[in-house]
């Protein structure tokens, strides 16, 4: 149980998605006002969407929810790797900066596993760059994008502010 840091204004704009989510009786030719309480609960289902999303991961009595910039995730997982990868759907939408996660992971790492490493794009980063500083070889840059699945869509497309996963091992 702990809450993680995110950048506020990086993450995955919900731009269209918006009015994807709201009523469809609504003029979207007219402009939107979004309540605080509106934008909480898109970004709630924004988030169930992507959990939802990861194939491999199997969570149950998953829920999300949202109260300014701070998501709370909770149910239960199998292992850390898969609550690592739920914390990090929630941090990376724009607007949240924390996420307390409440996810129970079933199967605890052994007290001699390397704690998760989380590592903050900067400008000038690339996945080879990243892959050269944290396992060595820039070649092995896609274990940190199959570990960030499917959170990067490109291994070419990462941005600045955004948190990423790095693999151990």
């Amino acid at each position: 149980m702990s809450i993680f840091k995110f950048v506020t204004g990086a993450g995955e704009k919900l731009g269209s998605k918006v009015f994807d989510m709201l009523h469809e009786d609504e003029d979207i030719e007219q402009p939107q006002s979004l309540s605080p309480e509106r934008l909480n609960q898109i970004r709630e289902a924004q988030i169930q969407h992507r959990v939802g999303s990861m194939e491999d991961i199997i969570v149950q009595d998953f829920k999300a929810s949202v109260n300014g910039d701070t998501a709370t995730v909770s149910g239960k997982v199998a292992d850390q790797a898969a609550c690592d990868r739920i914390t990090m759907a929630a941090g990376n939408q724009i607007g949240i900066s924390n996420v307390d996660c409440q996810i129970e992971v079933q199967n605890p790492p052994a007290p001699e596993a390397p704690p998760t490493i989380y590592y903050e794009v900067q400008s000038g980063d690339t996945l080879g760059k990243i892959s050269k500083e944290f396992l060595g070889s820039a070649g092995q840059y896609m274990k940190i994008f199959e570990a960030n699945q499917p959170l990067l869509k490109d291994p070419n497309k990462i941005y600045v502010g955004q948190t990423l996963i790095i693999p151990q091992g």
